[in-house]
C-alpha cells in the first residue's frame, strides 16, 4: 500500500511540474515580443563573398567608402553620427540605421521605399551623395580582380555582375542576425537571465505602451507609425531648431499621400543602446532623452526618471550575440 502511495505521489507531482511548466511557457508565447531565431542561411561562399563586398570600397565611385564605412559592424551597424557621409565628404539627409536584423523588416529604409534587401543595395549605390557609382562601373573594377573574379565564378552563374554582387551582399546581411540576448532567453524560461530592473523596465515598456510599436521578433521594423501620433510634430521641429526638411516628411515621398506625411517605418530596438543618435533626423543623442521624446510625442505621457533609468536596463537586455558585433 504504502508503495502504490509514492507511486501515485510521483505520478501526482510530475504532473503539477508539467502543468506548471506549460502554464509558464504558456505566459511566455503570450509576450508581444518574441525571440530572435537563427534562420536557414544561404551558402557559406556566398556569404562569404558578400562579407567581402560589404568592406570594399570599389563599390563607391571614388573608391574612398564601402557599406561598412556607414555600417560599423563592431559597434552596432551604424556609425554614431546624426547622418552620414558619402563621397567628397556628402552629408545625407536622414539618420543610418543598424544592418543588424534587417532581415525581419517588412521593408527598408525610413521611408520603405526599398522592399526587399536585395532592393535596398541599388539605393546607396546609385545615391550622388553616398557611393555616387552605378553598376557597370562596379562590375568593371571587381573584374579586374582575378582572384575575386575566380570566387565569384565558382559562386555564381555568370560571374561578377549587378545581380550577382547584389544577391552577395543580401545573403551577408541576412547572416547578421543578433542571437541569443539575454531578454530572449528570459522569454525562453532562463529567469536569471534579466535583472530585477530589467523585468521593472519590461513590464513598464509595456504599460506605457510603447510595445504597440515596438514589438516582434526585432521590437520594431514590422510596421510603419507617425511621428507625432498625439503631439503636434510642428513643436518638434521647432524645438530641433531648424525647421522641416524633405526628409521629415518621411514616407510621403515615396507615395505621395497626403496622410503619409511623417509616417516612418518603426525602428528596431535590438541594438538601441549601441546606435546613438536616435530618430530619422539623427537629432537626439541619447537613449533617455529618446524615450521622453517618444513619450511626449507618441504616448502624450510624462515619463518619470527612475521609470526612463528601468526602460533603458530593459533596452540593454535586447542586445543579442554575433560574431562581428563588440559585446
Amino acid at each position: 500500500m504504502l508503495h502504490g502511495a509514492l507511486a501515485h505521489l510521483k505520478r501526482t507531482t510530475l504532473l503539477l511540474l508539467t502543468i506548471t511548466s506549460c502554464a509558464a511557457w504558456a505566459d511566455l508565447g503570450s509576450e508581444p515580443i518574441s525571440p530572435i531565431k537563427a534562420l536557414p542561411s544561404d551558402s557559406a561562399e556566398k556569404i562569404q563573398l558578400g562579407e567581402i563586398l560589404f568592406h570594399d570600397v570599389r563599390l563607391s565611385s571614388d573608391d574612398s567608402i564601402s557599406c561598412a564605412s556607414c555600417h560599423n559592424l563592431a559597434n552596432g551597424g551604424a556609425d554614431q553620427h546624426p547622418v552620414s557621409y558619402g563621397v567628397n565628404n556628402a552629408p545625407g539627409t536622414t539618420n543610418t540605421p543598424t544592418v543588424f536584423n534587417t532581415h525581419f523588416n517588412l521593408a527598408q529604409f525610413w521611408d520603405g521605399r526599398a522592399q526587399t534587401l536585395n532592393d535596398q543595395i541599388n539605393g546607396p549605390i546609385h545615391n550622388p551623395v553616398e557611393m555616387n557609382s552605378n553598376w557597370e562601373q562596379i562590375t568593371n573594377k571587381l573584374n579586374r580582380d582575378t582572384e575575386l573574379r575566380k570566387r565569384f565564378t565558382q559562386t555564381y552563374k555568370g560571374g561578377i555582375t549587378g545581380a550577382n554582387v547584389r544577391d552577395a551582399l543580401a545573403a551577408f546581411e541576412r547572416s547578421l542576425l543578433t542571437v541569443n540576448a539575454p531578454f530572449d532567453q528570459w522569454l525562453r524560461g532562463k529567469r536569471e537571465a534579466l535583472t530585477e530592473q530589467q523585468v521593472k523596465g519590461y513590464r513598464l515598456f509595456k504599460s506605457y505602451g510603447c510595445v504597440s510599436c515596438h514589438q516582434g521578433a526585432n521590437v520594431g521594423g514590422n510596421m510603419y507609425a507617425h511621428f507625432g501620433a498625439v503631439d503636434d510634430i510642428q513643436t518638434y521641429f521647432q524645438t530641433r531648431g531648424n525647421g522641416e526638411s524633405i526628409a521629415d516628411l518621411g514616407r510621403y515621398n515615396v507615395t505621395g499621400a497626403p496622410e503619409d506625411k511623417h509616417l516612418f517605418k518603426v525602428p528596431s530596438l535590438r541594438l538601441a543602446v549601441k546606435t546613438a543618435p536616435y530618430f530619422h533626423d539623427g537629432s537626439v543623442e541619447t537613449l533617455p532623452d529618446a524615450i521622453r521624446v517618444m513619450a511626449k510625442y507618441q504616448l502624450g505621457r510624462d515619463i518619470p526618471d527612475p521609470h526612463v533609468e528601468a526602460i533603458v536596463s530593459f533596452l540593454h537586455s535586447l542586445v543579442g550575440e554575433h560574431p562581428r558585433l563588440q559585446p
